[in-house]
């Protein structure tokens, strides 16, 4: 069986639960935050929310679990967790290779846009149409993208919840 660092072997389910919820509870906040001061999201930023509204209220029930449920209860919410957090890190890396250029990305939000025929289509073009692209970066932090910071929490958040998940349910 592997072993974990000392600080993370003693970590109950509780706490793990806790711990998930508040690092998704602020990265969503984050998130929210950086739009409202202009960084508009893309399509694929938009969809790695998801992850977030189900695994941010999935945590709040999993430590209610802990609390007052059986344990095997509380380690299938961990385990739940672990999994939709794993499905974020994934997509997060996924949508940090399209802004780096590795493939491409949905076609709705990278690449050109369709030709217009005439000059007056061409600027209502221009007028209408506000996509937000998923290939070009909003903003590097520590030389991350955005979302390529989501690729690395929700990684440590589904490490952490399939720990708390081992030890509820050993």
């Amino acid at each position: 069986m592997p072993t974990f660092p000392r600080p993370l072997q003693t970590l109950t389910p509780l706490q793990t639960a806790f711990g998930v919820f508040a690092i998704a509870f602020a990265t969503i906040a984050g998130a929210w935050i950086f739009e409202w001061a202009g960084y508009l999201p893309c399509e694929l930023c938009l969809m790695q929310r998801w992850a977030y509204y189900v695994g941010v209220p999935l945590a709040a029930l999993t430590a209610l679990a802990a609390t007052y449920g059986p344990r095997w209860l509380a380690g299938a919410g961990l385990v739940l967790l672990g999994l939709v957090f794993l499905g974020s890190m994934i997509f997060g890396a996924y949508h940090a290779g399209v802004e780096w250029g590795f493939w491409q990305g949905p076609t709705g939000c990278t690449g050109a846009l369709t030709r217009a025929d005439s000059m007056q289509d061409f600027m209502q073009q221009l007028e209408t149409t506000k996509v937000v692209r998923c290939d070009a970066v909003a903003i590097r932090i520590l030389g991350l993208s955005l979302a390529g910071w989501n690729a690395v929490l929700s990684g440590a958040m589904a490490m952490l919840a399939f720990i708390g998940a081992r030890k509820a349910l050993i």
